[in-house]
């Protein structure tokens, strides 16, 4: 599927750009945003892989990106299109024709530009994930956080809004490079069709061993924070914290700003990969950028800016009093 941001579904298509589109027009940016009302914002959730991990990759067909194994997206909403799937997010996008159904579906069933933006920034800038905790905020894929395992983090943990995005796309892809780690998925050939790795490819030491670094969750920023600091098995602050496209909508700004203060270590670092602005919604890069300023509790730098197409950006966030 290839949504936009529809928020005005009643107006001329060709008046409006997508949130996510990659030209920019010529008129100048408008905020034209929804009157703001209440959402019912997701509980969080803990989401455990099986015992039996290939149960994880039935009825999906892998494909490679970067040398790393996602699942096939189209697959994944066809087999989710009958509603059966708890949040009933597929059918839900389809009938409203949107990528982003505020407090339903945030977007997850997509892979979005400025991931690979900030894929190669990781890449081009050589940052160091070895011994480190890693947070994959708003993972989608969870490509981002499947770079930092391949990059021996210690611990990565995953979230996005939806769980149905969790257990259907983020789980399988983590599952599908832990079990073939330094198999094919290395090679050059990128954006192969290939089919879900067999129970030859398994490692019995190195398949537990990663899957173990790594947790999943599902649910709002805030709620879980909560669930991540007051559980059973609470974290620790993150190294790193590695986000895409999760400011394009100023409303939440409150609520990614904090997460941030509360999982961030003292002198660890947010990469955020982002468009200079995001059209039907009213956020971007310059506009987070003030909102941090005035909080006075982080210091922001651009590090990269990509001019294809709308200006993008990436993020290096850090304490204001970190060394």
């Amino acid at each position: 599927m290839d949504f936009r941001f529809n928020f005005f579904p009643d107006e001329d298509e060709t008046k409006e750009p997508s949130a996510h589109d990659e030209t920019e027009p010529k008129h100048e940016h408008q905020d034209k945003r929804l009157p703001e009302e209440k959402v019912c914002i997701k509980a969080a959730k803990e989401h455990y892989i099986p015992a039996d991990v290939s149960k994880v990759l039935e009825n999906k067909v892998l494909e490679k990106v970067s040398g790393l194994y996602y699942v096939n997206m189209s697959v994944v909403e066809l087999t989710c299109q009958d509603g059966t799937h708890g949040e009933d997010i597929v059918s839900k996008s389809i009938s409203s024709h949107s990528d982003l159904i505020p407090g339903v579906y945030e977007g997850g069933l997509k892979i979005w530009e400025c991931t690979y933006d900030l894929m190669d920034f990781l890449s081009e800038a050589e940052i160091q994930f070895a011994n480190k905790t890693v947070l994959d905020l708003g993972c989608g894929a969870g490509l981002l956080g499947i770079v930092a395992l391949k990059g021996n983090a210690e611990k990565v943990h995953f979230q996005d809004y939806n769980s149905t995005v969790i257990e259907e796309i983020t789980m399988p892809n983590v599952v599908a490079n832990c079990i073939n780690d330094g198999s094919e998925a290395d090679s050059e050939d990128d954006r192969t069709d290939l089919k879900p790795p067999s129970k030859r490819h398994k490692k019995s030491v190195s398949l537990p061993d990663k899957l173990s670094q790594c947790r999943f969750f599902s649910g709002g920023w805030s709620e879980v924070s909560q669930l991540l600091l007051s559980s059973s098995k609470p974290c620790s602050k993150y190294d790193l914290i590695l986000t895409s496209e999760t400011i394009y909508n100023p409303d939440y700004y409150g609520a990614l700003h904090d997460t941030l203060a509360q999982l961030l270590a003292k002198d660890g670092r947010v990469y955020l990969a982002s468009k200079v602005h995001y059209f039907g919604v009213g956020g971007g890069t310059y506009l987070f950028e003030q909102f941090i300023e005035e909080r006075k509790v982080f210091r922001s730098s651009i590090v990269k800016e990509v001019e294809e197409g709308l200006k993008r950006f990436i993020l290096e966030i850090t304490f204001k009093d970190s060394t």
